[in-house]
């Protein structure tokens, strides 16, 4: 039998190819009208970064079914939000109520500014989900640099190397034996977990504080109501939690008058989770031993403060996963898991308590 030609035959049109054409561009374009109606608009909000940029074009084709645009300014914000099913970034307050549609919010930070979730935002049907985890095991080597140096007491060694002295009773405090040492970790997320796992290895009791326990850990979990309980008992106290309306200031006064005159505080987490006057004092009268912080109240840490010429002290500029080269495709890993999760009806992964912040 001679194939069907998908010409002209003889200066006429063949019925029979007429007939097979015609029901294919049917079924095509009821296709395609089909996948247009079930395509998810995706909005990148700003500002836009050059991640931001090379995942709008990987995006569409690692996850059939969703459609992503970039909106580089407010005023495209406001054109492009009214027909968005989701979102990475944040949408303010002003554009919120045009945002009728929307269902997914992902969270480019696990800890974002203050002022990120808004009553409005909380109220409002989105779900909203973050990328903890990705940092885990980078900021818990930051934690473990803290621990060690302010075990063996080495900003006392520098500060004798600064000098060109050689000095051996330079150190000041003795030094903690991580084998015979509790470590208190308040937040044992990712984080956290990572963190207990590390000073486990070193033999060091880990008691971790943590509202809602999600990974396995070789701390001893407490609920928060037991915080004051355990703090007095520990020789570091190693804080990962995001700022809340329940972490707000959580670390004043009082806090530090419970724990050991031997014992280290470190803040890994966010800066406005402690007060830096009440740690000031604490470090200055010698209720605490001393801090490795890498995040503050008020940053950048004003050049005349007192905690820079501390002895005791460590200082990082909130640079614990700076440099990390995995973490951009890490972050697009779990955008395009939820991506996929969410264009088959599925549950999304890092969903946050917006009541919470977290």
């Amino acid at each position: 039998m001679p194939p069907i030609s998908l010409g002209i035959v003889s200066g006429k049109k063949n019925p029979v190819e007429h007939s097979i054409v015609s029901v294919f561009l049917f079924v095509n374009q009821r296709a395609e009208l089909h996948m247009a109606r079930n395509m998810k608009r995706f909005v990148m909000l700003p500002p836009v970064d050059d991640d931001m940029r090379e995942w709008s074009k990987r995006l569409p084709q690692d996850v059939p079914g969703i459609d992503v645009v970039i909106a580089q300014t407010d005023e495209e914000v406001a054109n492009l939000i009214a027909d968005a099913d989701a979102a990475y970034g944040w949408v303010s307050p002003e554009i919120l109520p045009s945002a009728s549609k929307l269902q997914w919010l992902q969270n480019p930070f696990a800890g974002p500014f203050e002022g990120y979730y808004y009553p409005a935002l909380v109220e409002h049907p989105v779900t909203i989900c973050n990328p903890r985890g990705i940092y885990s095991d980078h900021i818990a080597h930051h934690i473990l640099m803290f621990v060690l140096a302010l075990s063996r007491g080495l900003p006392y060694w520098t500060g004798a190397q600064n000098q060109r002295h050689w000095n051996p009773e330079a150190r000041q405090r003795g030094y903690i034996d991580l084998n015979q040492s509790t470590v208190l970790i308040l937040g044992v997320g990712g984080i956290g977990a990572e963190t207990a796992r590390l000073c486990s290895a070193f033999g060091a009791r880990v008691i971790g504080i943590e509202p809602r326990p999600e990974h396995e850990t070789s701390a001893e979990i407490y609920p928060p109501s037991a915080l004051s309980e355990h703090l007095p008992t520990a020789d570091f106290v190693v804080t990962t939690v995001p700022h809340t309306p329940e972490t707000d200031r959580l670390w004043d006064a009082r806090r530090f008058t419970m724990m050991k005159s031997s014992a280290y505080f470190i803040n890994i987490g966010r800066g406005k989770t402690c007060s830096l006057d009440d740690l000031t004092h604490a470090l200055k009268v010698g209720e605490i031993a001393g801090a490795g912080l890498d995040v503050f109240e008020t940053e950048p840490l004003p050049a005349n403060h007192p905690l820079w010429t501390m002895e005791n002290v460590i200082i990082t500029p909130h640079i614990a996963v700076a440099d990390a080269e995995n973490i951009s495709e890490r972050r697009y890993t779990l955008l395009r898991e939820n991506a996929t999760r969410f264009v088959q009806g599925q549950s999304l992964k890092n969903v946050v308590d917006k009541g919470r912040w977290y």
